[in-house]
């Protein structure tokens, strides 16, 4: 009878009847989706943190507008995404919704090392490598516009994958690119890159970079599953930080070599806590992305955001 019983309390969680905390031990599978570099790593270590009667699948992907679809389709419980994409998604009414941070920094602006480019300004009339529809690109255009050049008539922006930016600006195929890390300590190391800036702007965007989404459906419904994912990311997280060798190391496996990624590791922060203030960067955020045309309009960012599993996560450190 005890066993009757507590099956009908576990089902009543999973079927969005309990509240989250409930019946931990449930045997179940998580499905998450993430990129294979070292700035988005944390989903590989969730099964260290999670009940041993769960599974967990981690899907790799290449960039974050799969993986939202995978996430809206079904097929992923938890996903990465740019907070670019999250923003652009939202502002379309996708049910999307952040939950926990991702990772913060990771980007760099990079030229030709003995190129003519000594400053953003010098990039009127050059080619530039970007990948669309990601933070790197609204930093990107972030930078060109606040050096008095339009991203459409001053300078010409091609469309490169990440992975053929440097071959592409080592064979002067482009001028510059704005990509994410290992890339651009990848092009001053191999010698034909130099690093214009890193495009983080304090005043109003700064560092933030990437998110974990989830549908709002499974807010609704399945709230021990988010907190329980939200809870082994940032344990993930929190590890990984205390023990940058592994972390390092892990991320070599990745295909980038363990020198690149030490030299890269102080423009790259693995992160997982929400507050207000990140909150109001994404708002600035947003607010640049419909000041140059890659939104029309702003999204509900009280439905973007879900700040209650990282606050309660939070209360209970406190309270042990």
């Amino acid at each position: 009878m005890q066993r009757y019983v507590l099956l009908i309390a576990c089902l009543a969680v999973f079927s969005g009847t309990a509240i989250f905390g409930v019946c931990p031990a449930f045997s179940r599978e998580y499905r998450v989706g993430t990129w294979k570099t070292a700035q988005t790593i944390q989903p590989f270590y969730y099964d260290r943190f999670l009940p041993d009667s769960s599974k967990i699948s981690v899907f790799a992907f290449t960039n974050p507008a799969d993986q939202k679809t995978a996430l809206l389709a079904g097929s992923l419980d938890m996903c990465g995404a740019t907070l670019a994409h999250a923003v652009h998604s939202a502002s379309l009414g996708q049910p999307v919704v952040v939950v926990a941070a991702l990772c913060n920094k990771s980007s760099a602006l990079v030229v030709k090392k003995d190129g003519p480019v000594k400053t953003p300004a010098d990039l009127k009339g050059k080619k530039i490598g970007y990948v669309p529809g990601t933070m790197h690109e609204i930093l990107l255009r972030e930078t060109l516009t606040r050096n008095g050049l339009s991203p459409e008539t001053d300078v010409k922006l091609v469309r490169v994958d990440f992975f053929d930016m440097g071959l592409a600006l080592a064979r002067g195929g482009i001028d510059a690119f704005l990509s994410g890390e290992p890339f651009p300590t990848l092009a001053v190391d191999q010698g034909y890159g130099r690093i214009l800036s890193y495009p983080y702007y304090g005043e109003s965007i700064g560092a933030i970079n990437a998110g974990m989404l989830v549908k709002r459906e499974d807010i609704e419904k399945h709230p021990d599953m988010v907190y329980a994912l939200v809870k082994a990311h940032a344990e993930a997280t929190e590890y990984l930080k205390a023990n940058p060798k592994a972390w390092l190391k892990k991320a070599s496996t990745f295909g980038a070599d363990l020198s690149i990624l030490e030299k890269a590791a102080s423009n790259m922060e693995l992160a997982w806590e929400l507050d207000p203030a990140f909150v109001e960067r994404v708002k600035a955020l947003g607010d640049r992305m419909e000041a140059l045309g890659v939104i029309q309009q702003q999204p509900d960012y009280d439905r973007m955001f879900d700040l209650s599993f990282v606050q309660k996560l939070k209360s209970e450190k406190i309270e042990e």
